[in-house]
């Protein structure tokens, strides 16, 4: 009884404590200083070893310009046997509040002295001089405790403070010191690099980086340079020279091509079509195995599809077939039959071939992932093909057969967007539903933006007249029929103006055009949804498109600096607000950091 007695009274004790630094802090954050002062002293003098306590204490009378008394106290602290020699950059700090230049810098020398005769204590007084954004005096504490003790490091701390004074070199530099020394500091290093590092390449960042890594691996040529100045020139979209690093590396290392992979899928996902055959086709003459050849193919021909005109299909389609007679149309060529029957049904226009060719896929002894990305290939042919019946089946079939796997949750969206497609529009809600609170961010968001376009649409039109032209006029974007699906939504905008669908089929239309190269009217689409919905949720998006438009294809940089800003200061909530303010940074000019 009495050790419980003693233990609620000390957890007593330790909460009043709490409370009261609590309510010392709120006092202090809410500038009622003489009411933290009195805490601050009630606490300082019931814990005196409780340094911030008496940092606390020192702080309140610095805000009620009580400086002398700061002093006094700072003065006597220091004079005890206890050592916190920290505080001679606090009194430096209480004669520069009254501008006392010689007293402050005598009291931040002593505090410099003190990590000579301790350099243990480097860290705290140089953090101390940081707090007071006194960066010179931090590295000055920083260096002389590294020089003396060389178990100490703070090269991080002085990356940092030579980044805050824009000494470019110096932070390059100490971030390299820390990777040369614990290379798995490398993918830390480079987050800390893209905030400074853009896409110019003339930006003084890149251009100081460049040099640095330029430097050092003629100094010490490792490979670790290689790939920093591959990633450095990735930020810049410069492939080529990315490429030139690579192979480098790979004829040291002789043994791995999956960073050259890399690189070109990060090429051809930029549409820097040139270079990425030029990147591929070399992971195809050096790859060891088959299968890392069959990889390689199938890059290739993913880019052969996106870049080819129709009077090519022929071509592409026979260059797919003599694949398949090379490495065999069994299960280790699943991904890439896919590909070839999606070529042949939304391009090539032989949907039948197609989804004969993936029946009998479907009968090869292939995983049940593999079957049901083989069946989700089918069902979506078979919805291109307006089968909407035999397209739910397969996606059901998916769901039963990959059941705790994102694919099944992937085919019950579909399973509603058939439905919509087909203006069953209440089944399409039953599904939609369940699909929001779904474990994939991506369909969770899909779904909740499919429903409410829905139900926002249903709501003044009970026959949903207007909804089913715009659902078919999605599904002719699906199906690619562009030109088809620019009509309809015609007819959407003409015969329900006015109407809450009115903005869903001028961002879609605009959506269209684009695909089509028709930018201006595109534009037009845009700046009508901004002057007559700019308050809804759309406007964004709009801002957004009409950015990147006037940004990469009409060169119209400040015309899209103007929209940009929009998103920057009137939808802060944006999901393009972290890119519109980059975008907007970059185009006006400035370092990122």
């Amino acid at each position: 009884m009495r050790i419980f007695c003693t233990i609620f009274l000390l957890l007593t004790f330790v909460s009043g404590f709490s409370q009261s630094s609590a309510l010392a802090k709120n006092y202090f954050e809410q500038g009622e200083f003489e009411k933290a002062l009195l805490v601050y002293e009630k606490l300082s003098v019931q814990q005196p070893n409780r340094i911030d306590y008496f940092i606390g204490l020192v702080k309140s009378h610095q805000q009620l310009e009580n400086f002398s008394e700061a002093e006094q106290l700072l003065k006597q602290k220091l004079s005890n046997a206890r050592n916190y020699p920290q505080l001679f950059v606090e009194l430096g700090y209480n004669y520069s509040l009254q501008n006392k230049t010689e007293l402050a810098v005598e009291s931040y020398n002593k505090a410099i002295e003190a990590v000579e005769s301790n350099p243990n204590f480097g860290y705290t007084i140089g953090n101390t001089f940081e707090k007071y954004s006194l960066l010179d005096e931090a590295i000055a504490a920083y260096k002389k405790a590294m020089e003396l003790n060389e178990r100490v490091d703070y090269s991080m701390q002085l990356a940092q403070i030579y980044g805050e004074q824009g000494n470019l070199e110096k932070m390059f530099e100490s971030y390299l010191d820390i990777i040369e020394k614990n290379k798995g500091f490398r993918s830390t290093a480079q987050r800390y690099f893209s905030l400074y590092i853009t896409e110019d390449p003339l930006n003084e960042a890149n251009s100081v980086l460049r040099r640095t890594l330029l430097k050092r691996s003629q100094q010490n040529p490792e490979t670790l340079y290689n790939e920093l100045l591959s990633w450095l020139f990735i930020q810049q979209k410069e492939y080529k020279k990315a490429f030139t690093q690579e192979k480098a590396i790979y004829k040291r290392v002789d043994e791995d091509l999956s960073s050259i992979v890399d690189l070109a899928y990060i090429a051809i996902g930029d549409k820097d079509y040139e270079n990425g055959r030029e990147i591929i086709n070399f992971v195809i003459e050096n790859s060891f195995t088959p299968q890392n050849r069959l990889q390689a193919y199938q890059i290739l021909m993913k880019m052969e599809v996106e870049t080819a005109t129709p009077e090519k299909y022929a071509a592409v389609e026979n260059k797919f077939e003599a694949l398949l007679d090379e490495f065999g149309r069994g299960k280790d060529t699943y991904l890439l039959q896919i590909d070839y029957n999606h070529f042949l049904a939304f391009k090539n226009n032989k949907k039948e071939v197609a989804i004969e060719n993936l029946k009998a896929l479907t009968k090869q002894a292939l995983t049940s992932y593999q079957e049901a990305r083989v069946k989700m290939e089918l069902a979506d042919i078979l919805v291109f093909d307006e089968k909407f019946n035999a397209a739910l089946i397969y996606y059901s079939q998916i769901q039963n057969k990959v059941q705790n796997d994102v694919l099944a949750q992937e085919a019950r969206f579909k399973v509603a967007r058939t439905s919509y497609f087909k203006g069953d529009f209440e089944w399409t809600q039953v599904q939609l539903d369940v699909l929001k609170k779904s474990t994939s961010q991506l369909i969770a968001n899909d779904a909740m933006e499919l429903s409410l376009m829905i139900r926002d649409n249903s709501l003044e039109d009970s026959t949903q007249t207007a909804l089913k032209k715009y659902a078919r006029a999605d599904l002719l974007a699906f199906q690619e029929r562009n030109t088809e699906a620019i009509a309809v939504l015609d007819e959407v905008l003409v015969d329900h103006k006015g109407e809450s669908i009115e903005d869903e089929a001028l961002l879609k239309q605009g959506e269209l055009f684009e695909k089509t190269g028709a930018y201006i009217k595109a534009i037009e689409n845009y700046l009508k949804i901004i002057e007559f919905y700019k308050d809804d949720i759309l406007a964004d998006d709009a801002h957004y498109r009409l950015a990147q438009i006037y940004e990469t294809k009409l060169d119209e940089p400040d015309k899209a600096k103007y929209q940009y800003e929009q998103i920057i200061f009137n939808h802060a909530d944006s999901i393009y607000f972290v890119e519109a303010r980059k975008r907007f940074r970059m185009l006006r000019g400035d370092a990122i950091n």
